[in-house]
């Protein structure tokens, strides 16, 4: 059976998306390829990469990058999710193919306010959040 492929996109694929698509790849990369773009692409977030350290996932050599790419590399997906809020997901372009859209809302660690430790604490529950939707898709895609 080949691996379905799955992108996860979020405004500037510096943090939610990235760590959706590590989760993925690290819990089931030999069933699903996961890939993750933004809209407006930005830098990878330094909070992001240290909470998914604590994991044990290193995402610190990603690279951020645009769903236009995607979309004009012609790469086709089995799944699109978006990890952002409503709005931006509404922004999300159509893809070719047989594309199954799904959206999770996640707050986004960049509008995280306070101490760097109050910080750090809310990206620990994103981060947390994110891990919790990957593992009940995963079962409910098993049961499907």
């Amino acid at each position: 059976m080949q691996p379905k492929k799955v992108l996860f996109v979020c405004i500037h694929n510096s943090a939610r998306s990235q760590m959706a698509e590590a989760f993925l790849n690290n819990l089931a990369g030999e069933s699903f390829i996961a890939e993750s773009a933004g809209l407006e692409p930005g830098t990878l977030n330094p909070i992001a990469v240290d909470v998914m350290k604590e994991v044990g996932i290193d995402i610190s050599g990603n690279k951020t990058k645009s769903v236009d790419e995607c979309l004009n590399a012609g790469k086709r997906y089995d799944y699109v999710v978006t990890v952002c809020d409503e709005g931006n997901a509404a922004r999300c372009p159509v893809f070719a193919g047989p594309a199954v859209k799904i959206h999770w809302s996640f707050n986004d660690p960049a509008s995280v306010q306070g101490s760097a430790d109050e910080k750090l604490q809310a990206v620990r529950r994103i981060r947390d959040e994110i891990r919790t939707n990957i593992e009940r898709w995963l079962v409910a895609f098993d049961k499907g």
